[in-house]
């Protein structure tokens, strides 16, 4: 084996991993090897578990080590190279959901500037807090399950509020599901089957393409462009494959931050009618928008579009209401599907968000946070830049900035560098359809403010580089 030394510089979690790689690259441990259990090699060196739960974890993330349930950790089949591609669309491996729970998914870090939420102090913490207080003065009925489709008086409130956005529905076309996770895949389970191409943003959303790998769809790219989408790679694709759905995020898109003109929203329409495919509608940022704009919903009026949002990014993430609105019949199969895998979903929950969302500070707190974030936009964007880095477009909204430096080829290392300083980076090929390795990280502005970050980036002795924008 290898020896540690913690008189080094190097933290022992390094060592370790660059020790299994030097031993993996120079042949002294072959592929289908079973290496030492975590126990056993904490216990032989003498560093804690933890130590060597965050190096296996990285080496498993790196592609040198493969886990396999209830057997242990083997060396892994590799491609050359220092970092092999840990997915295919025809191979797919689960090294990435281990880097999301450890790393992308680790609220222990201090600073997290590629998580997906918005920090404590941004949430509707007065309003839920009253809620819950009318809440406990109220009788509650804790023998039953609750609605199917949801506790009324809040479906009727999304009705209200899609009218707003000028889409005309009913509350019996509206499902209330444990936040828009749910309702993506309950989307999927009833659109999607092994072996169907399946188009969603290239980059995207990473828990939906997850999911759709679960699935076993083929998932097709469709390119993300500062003012949409590349509409001819789009519509080659799609004449291609012959998708049955297109998963999409028109508005202050995940990672890119992204959000689609007018005539992209046009003609992705119109490609649904020619190429009969449906499209699902992730709007979970609308909220976050200063902008009134159309969406696809609003365009098509739910013939051919599944919405779906959420109140998770602006109420809190932990109540878990999120919420899909569909052609009646196409909605009326995804109730019964919720209630299949988990009967109903949480009527205590879904009155809290319903008490926040008609206390009369609701619209007063969302302007607050959307000035909250262009502010944080505009020094976070600023930050970047003077490093060298490109931006892939500057929304002013939402809560994201889609970055690479030319001297960063690999986000992964730097997001583990990263993770050695108390932070969480949110490194681009958890976001790409095939996992590859990349240089982009998506930037949460909101968790950029504290300096931590930049003093970590520019610690790192990026180069200078020509500044980017969209």
């Amino acid at each position: 084996m290898f020896a540690l030394d913690s008189q080094l510089p190097t933290p022992l979690v390094s060592q370790i991993v660059d020790g299994f790689r030097r031993m993996i690259e120079e042949g002294q441990l072959r592929a289908g090897t079973k290496l030492p259990s975590i126990r056993q090699f904490a216990h032989s060196h003498e560093v804690s578990v933890y130590t060597v739960v965050d190096a296996y974890d990285r080496l498993v993330a790196l592609g040198f080590f493969a886990s396999r349930p209830h057997s242990g950790f083997f060396v892994r089949s590799r491609a050359t190279g220092a970092l092999a591609q840990t997915s295919t669309r025809g191979n797919y491996t689960f090294d990435s959901m281990w880097y999301m729970r450890r790393i992308f998914e680790n609220r222990a870090l201090r600073s997290k500037p590629g998580c997906g939420w918005l920090p404590n102090e941004w949430l509707f913490a007065e309003g839920l807090k009253k809620s819950l207080r009318t809440l406990a003065a109220e009788e509650i009925d804790l023998g039953g399950y609750g609605e199917p489709k949801g506790y009324p008086p809040l479906r009727q409130l999304v009705r209200d509020l899609l009218a707003e956005q000028e889409v005309v529905t009913t509350a019996e076309q509206v499902l209330l599901t444990q936040g828009s996770s749910q309702a993506l895949d309950l989307a999927a389970r009833r659109l999607v089957r092994a072996g169907d191409a399946v188009l969603v943003d290239e980059p995207g959303y990473a828990n939906l393409l997850s999911s759709l790998r679960f699935l076993r769809a083929r998932l097709i790219g469709a390119p993300r462009t500062p003012q949409g989408w590349d509409l001819d790679v789009l519509e080659a694709r799609i004449k291609e494959h012959r998708p049955k759905v297109f998963f999409t995020h028109p508005r202050l898109q995940s990672p890119t931050a992204s959000t689609a003109q007018l005539s992209h929203l046009h003609r992705v329409l119109q490609l649904a009618e020619k190429y009969d495919f449906v499209i699902v509608e992730n709007d979970i940022y609308v909220d976050l928008d200063p902008e009134p704009r159309p969406s696809l919903a609003s365009l098509d009026q739910l013939q051919r579009v599944v919405y779906i949002s959420s109140f998770s990014k602006t109420i809190s993430p932990n109540i878990r209401v999120g919420y899909m609105a569909a052609q009646a019949d196409l909605l009326e199969d995804l109730a019964q599907m919720k209630m299949l895998s988990g009967l109903t979903s949480s009527e205590f929950t879904e009155r809290l968000a319903y008490g926040a969302l008609i206390d009369g500070r609701w619209r007063k707190h969302i302007k607050s946070v959307r000035e909250r974030l262009a502010q944080a936009h505009q020094s976070t964007a600023h930050g970047l830049l003077e490093l060298g880095f490109e931006l892939f477009c500057e929304p002013k909204a939402g809560m994201f900035l889609w970055a690479k430096h030319p001297a960063v080829p690999s986000a992964a290392e730097l997001s583990y560098k990263a993770a050695e300083h108390d932070i969480m980076m949110g490194p681009g090929h958890l976001f790409s359809t095939d996992l590859a390795p990349g240089p982009w990280l998506r930037f949460n502005v909101a968790y950029c403010t504290d300096g931590a970050v930049f003093s970590f980036l520019q610690g790192e002795s990026l180069n200078r580089a020509g500044p980017g924008t969209c």
